[in-house]
């Protein structure tokens, strides 16, 4: 697969929206910016861990392993469940400024939620497994391009969503996104609990 479409169809895949992007919203507008970014780091980091066992060929196995598969997929679909239900329910309509201070944010907190909505899809799983199994092969040349191709999913990963971060609550924006904080964290909440509904009945 040539370098130039491999770069594309990371950005599409990155993007497009999912269970990573509407949980960076949801700390975002909750929290503040360093909440989002500590999410996005969390989710780069997860992305370390999906082209580790890639690259060690451990996908395929679990890919192949039904009783495994399901373990990985109920989990991920019971965590994103999880989130979804908290946002529901604790969704406020304070007007309290989005940025926070540093002091009160949990960046361990945000980033475990970043790296686990990532690391228990599947469907990530699977995208990386299709992905290497086209760059991959003996040849030397070959793997280095796989190392390259994972380091620049990494970076895809955490500049996009730090940006979401950022956008989110900069000073032209906040005002609006705080008239709509309670529907938003409501709307952001119903898409954690449909995509992980979504994830545990599909086969």
């Amino acid at each position: 697969m040539e370098a130039l479409s491999l770069a594309i169809l990371g950005i599409l895949i990155v993007v497009s929206p999912g269970a990573d992007f509407v949980l960076v919203l949801k700390n975002s507008i909750n929290k503040g910016r360093m909440a989002g970014i500590w999410t996005a780091i969390g989710v780069s980091l997860a992305i370390c861990f999906h082209i580790g066992y890639s690259l060690l060929g451990i996908s395929y196995l679990i890919s192949q392993n039904e009783w495994l598969f399901s373990v990985v997929r109920y989990a991920g679909s019971a965590y994103l469940i999880y989130l979804g239900l908290k946002g529901i329910f604790t969704a406020n309509t304070s007007l309290e400024t989005i940025e926070t201070s540093k002091a009160d944010i949990n960046a361990m907190q945000f980033l475990a939620q970043g790296f686990l909505c990532n690391a228990l899809n599947p469907k990530t799983m699977l995208f990386f497994l299709s992905i290497f199994s086209q760059v991959m092969t003996p040849d030397a040349n070959e793997a280095h391009t796989a190392l390259v191709y994972g380091l620049y999913m990494i970076a895809l990963h955490g500049l996009w969503f730090s940006a979401v971060a950022v956008f989110l609550t900069s000073n032209t924006l906040q005002k609006h996104v705080l008239r709509m904080k309670k529907r938003l964290n409501q709307a952001c909440g119903v898409g954690l609990v449909a995509f992980g509904a979504l994830l545990a009945i599909k086969s």
